[in-house]
């Protein structure tokens, strides 16, 4: 139903519901649950995405985890659906807890291997491409930047060599 909304509207309409749902955590204060996917093509590149709404830096691709839903399985449908690319592979690297909007954002974070050919849909999703450990874009999430190197190494460790 949200497909019939021609892009340049719903990328207004996404600002403005993110507006009101950081309101909401900021008055609710629930406990968030997440997932982040480190995601690497064959050249080792990890996928980064820059969302229409929030910040406009560079992020991993993920999102809410439903409820009920596992960690791995909410993280395979938000790549999907944010980059249109699965994951082989997958396995879970880290949880973190970081503030946001007034609240506690419990995120787990998975990593495996790309597959498929990475693009935004225009809407929720305005970049979404990879990029070499030694050449990744300025500007970065400040959560990112802090972690990424620490993630990037412990999947590494993981990895068959």
């Amino acid at each position: 139903m949200l497909r019939l909304i021609p892009k340049p509207l719903h990328r207004v309409l996404l600002v403005q519901a993110h507006r009101v749902r950081l309101v909401w955590w900021r008055v609710r204060k629930p406990l968030l649950l997440g997932c982040r996917v480190l995601a690497f093509d064959e050249a080792g590149r990890i996928l980064l995405v820059r969302h229409s709404y929030g910040s406009g830096r560079w992020l991993l691709p993920g999102g809410g985890i439903g409820r009920g839903e596992a960690p791995l399985i909410a993280a395979l449908r938000e790549l999907a659906e944010e980059t249109a690319c699965a994951l082989q592979d997958p396995r879970e690297i880290a949880v973190i807890e970081e503030p946001l909007a007034g609240t506690i954002n419990r995120v787990h974070v998975i990593t495996g291997l790309a597959r498929g050919l990475p693009h935004g849909d225009g809407r929720e999703i305005v970049a979404a491409e990879f990029f070499a450990l030694d050449a990744l874009p300025p500007d970065l999430a400040q959560q990112l930047e802090r972690q990424l190197e620490s993630w990037v190494r412990t999947a590494k460790a993981g990895s068959p060599a």
